[in-house]
């Protein structure tokens, strides 16, 4: 069987003016998992959203890995939902993001204060049962995701199919990394092992930054083998693993 990591972006800059740009520390973050899979076999192929932060993530891993970059397929299913517009639709007072975001940055309880928001907000997205009022409904959200991971095991098995047997080929990795978001890789987790929104939402909430998710897959099978693995973050201590 061939593997797909699920690989979760860097910290982004949550009250900032732009948030879908790492910080600081999630760029260190992807370069320390970058040093980590230094120690792990090669990957053979990178997929990653078309948001910056996937992208910044992907370049920082590369760094930390101190290999020559491979081509890298951009593809925007693996896009995380519209926070902003999720937000949006919960109450008025989110039409300026920027500036509540930087407010609710500024007090101490930034965490809980942001979480108890953004948890009620996507509560409404998703039970509300206001599709309607969404730029992408969390149904087609869902099918998005699923499809995106169906186009990439899909094109795999058939390069694999259509390939030379050549020494080349067999000695090539067959490891897979996609770059992209918590929400992408929970509902991906709630399609395999068959779970329920209000499960999935749970997952949403634990995925960290730069964590890592390993698919198992072939023509018959496709499993879980590993959720939100951040050990290479814990190592590096504990303030190092950040949830946004």
């Amino acid at each position: 069987m061939a593997a797909i990591y699920l690989i979760r972006h860097g910290q982004a800059s949550f009250g900032s003016a732009d948030y879908d740009k790492l910080s600081d520390k999630g760029h260190q973050q992807a370069l320390m998992l970058g040093k980590y899979w230094r120690f792990r076999r090669s990957p053979g192929k990178f997929y990653c959203g078309d948001l910056l932060r996937h992208n910044q993530t992907h370049a920082g891993f590369i760094q930390g890995l101190n290999a020559v970059a491979m081509p890298v397929i951009s593809h925007s299913g693996f896009n995380e939902f519209d926070h902003i517009d999720i937000l949006n639709n919960y109450h008025e007072k989110w039409q300026d993001f920027a500036k509540l975001s930087h407010e609710i940055n500024q007090q101490s309880t930034v965490s809980k204060s942001f979480q108890m928001e953004f948890s009620q907000a996507l509560s409404r997205w998703v039970f509300g049962n206001k599709n309607e009022d969404y730029q992408e409904s969390w149904p087609t959200f869902k099918a998005r995701c699923i499809r995106a991971l169906q186009d990439v095991i899909t094109q795999e098995l058939h390069s694999r199919q259509t390939a030379n047997n050549t020494a080349n080929e067999q000695g090539k990795s067959n490891d897979i990394l996609i770059f992209t978001s918590a929400g992408t890789i929970s509902v991906i987790v709630q399609h395999i092992l068959k779970l329920s929104d209000q499960q999935t939402l749970a997952v949403n909430q634990q995925i960290r930054n730069t964590s890592v998710t390993k698919l198992l897959f072939s023509e018959e099978k496709l499993s879980v083998d590993y959720l939100n693995n951040y050990s290479h973050l814990e190592k590096a201590g504990d303030n190092w693993v950040t949830f946004r």
